[in-house]
């Protein structure tokens, strides 16, 4: 029964995760230059078009490092 509170917290934490991505897809595509960024890269060839945002990519993932390892001390 130890183990209670430590579940508690774990579906807390992933709650508040799922409820921050919902957030972020929702008002994603609202934030000017998001996606679009020189590192972004967009390839059309005919009706085919390949999008891979590789800047943006590393932003966010350089910006949720730094948020998660302030909330980490």
């Amino acid at each position: 029964m130890s183990d209670q509170p430590q579940i508690g917290r774990i579906l807390v934490v992933l709650g508040v995760v799922l409820a921050g991505l919902g957030l972020l897809l929702t008002f994603a595509g609202k934030v000017p230059g998001l996606g679009k960024l020189p590192g972004d890269f967009a390839i059309r060839r005919g009706n085919f078009t390949f999008y891979f945002p590789l800047a943006t990519c590393v932003i966010l993932s350089l910006l949720l490092t730094l948020l998660f390892r302030v909330f980490r001390r």
